[in-house]
């Protein structure tokens, strides 16, 4: 077999394996970065009116300073970087890019930013399979970006099949057959490798509740029309913060240490008035779906306060704000729903709000289903998710992905 052949398969394969070890690493340092947060506030519940609206300030300066392609969520930065790849190297998927993202991230976390670490790592596999194919003498195309892309997120949430069906719907606008093999190939050695160390888990936990077809029926399509609602409005907030350059919105993108500081101040009054929005809402979310109770403004409050993370300016994801977010709008159609298996129809919740964000339908199924091992549930979350696409669709037509990296286009 030819050297080039050879290298460009030891170019995935040993990216996909840094990718494996750096996404367990980053979800080690993540963990331990909101536990700390977590003693903090325990011990001092007011300091963070100060805290975090000084860390959100410190952060964002920090990344307009040194890595300023660094913030956000990561993801738009891959699309963008597949136009044109070499050049992409010496900027959003720079080692310096790069390692900003992994340490402001897990900085964003330790000042009570409600961020998640998936849309990171995303940007962070990316970079690590760029690398390792310029290292292997490997010509960069699109197609290693978003295998990169794709390893992170399945090694992220240790999801192979919604890696493959994120970069089907999302990183990949033009998606093409010889992409296939590239992507599966990252995909799974990255996940073995997260499987290895990590062990068989499942993300949020085993759930086993399941609704009655008769009642999915009529759940499933309120819970898609809610969370597509939600989701489109969040989409809606976050590309018109970037495009209107006059009023309230357009102060706020000129002084943008400022926005910062305020942004922080929301994040801290939320938190402090709810104690539960605080960080990636994992620990919430899990209750939820699980069958336990939140407060029914939790939602709500989980919404405003990733919102006002994102529009910060801080790097971090939203993807698993997204998913606690959800489940927290699931809560409240338990309300609605009383007699129902309350994890069941927060699954619903989730998958219809993540939909309405990000609006990759499928992806969203897929990772509810694989983080939750919900397989029962597969055509209920595929009916709010469908329904949720449709609303969010005619909300805000424009897919939020897609048009932030736009921002990063050169």
């Amino acid at each position: 077999m030819s050297g080039p052949v050879w290298r460009r398969r030891a170019a995935i394969g040993g990216g996909a394996i840094l990718i494996g070890l750096l996404a367990l690493l980053f979800a080690e340092m993540a963990d331990a970065a909101g536990h700390v947060f977590g003693r903090f506030v325990r011990h001092w519940p007011w300091a963070p009116l100060l805290v975090t609206p000084l860390g959100f300030v410190a952060i964002v300066w920090l990344t307009r300073r040194f890595a300023p392609d660094a913030r956000g969520s990561g993801i738009p930065q891959v699309m963008a970087a597949t136009a044109d790849p070499d050049a992409s190297m010496k900027r959003l998927l720079s080692l310096r890019t790069t390692v900003a993202k992994l340490f402001l991230t897990v900085a964003a976390l330790l000042v009570g930013g409600s961020v998640g670490r998936e849309g990171p790592t995303v940007q962070i596999g990316a970079s690590v399979m760029g690398y390792m194919h310029k290292l292997m003498r490997v010509p960069l195309r699109a197609s290693v970006f978003i295998a990169g892309g794709a390893a992170g997120v399945a090694a992220a949430f240790n999801t192979p099949l919604a890696g493959v069906a994120f970069a089907i719907e999302e990183l990949a606008a033009a998606y093409e057959q010889r992409v296939t093999l590239l992507v599966m190939a990252a995909v799974l050695i990255a996940g073995m490798v997260s499987l290895g160390i990590a062990g068989d888990y499942v993300y949020f936990g085993l759930v086993t509740q399941k609704l009655a077809p008769t009642r999915a029926m009529l759940v499933a399509p309120l819970a898609g029309l809610l969370g597509g609602l939600a989701g489109a409005l969040f989409a809606r907030f976050m590309l018109a913060f970037g495009r209107v350059g006059t009023g309230p919105l357009g102060w706020a993108r000129n002084h943008p240490m400022a926005t910062a500081g305020l942004c922080g101040l929301i994040v801290a009054l939320v938190g402090v008035a709810s104690g539960l929005s605080w960080g990636t809402g994992y620990e919430t979310a899990r209750s939820i779906i699980s069958g336990g109770t939140a407060p029914w403004w939790y939602g709500p409050a989980k919404f405003v306060a990733t919102l006002a993370t994102a529009l910060s300016g801080l790097p971090g994801g939203i993807f698993a704000p997204s998913l606690s977010t959800g489940a927290g709008l699931g809560q409240l159609l338990r309300y609605i729903f009383p007699d129902d298996p309350g994890g069941a129809v927060a699954l619903l919740g989730m998958t219809a709000y993540f939909t309405g964000v990000v609006r990759a339908p499928l992806t969203a199924v897929i990772i509810v289903s694989e983080t939750t091992g919900s397989r029962a549930m597969l055509l209920p979350l595929l009916a709010a998710a469908l329904v949720a696409d449709f609303v969010a669709r005619a909300v805000s037509p424009e897919k939020l992905y897609h048009g932030l990296s736009r921002r990063f286009a050169p």
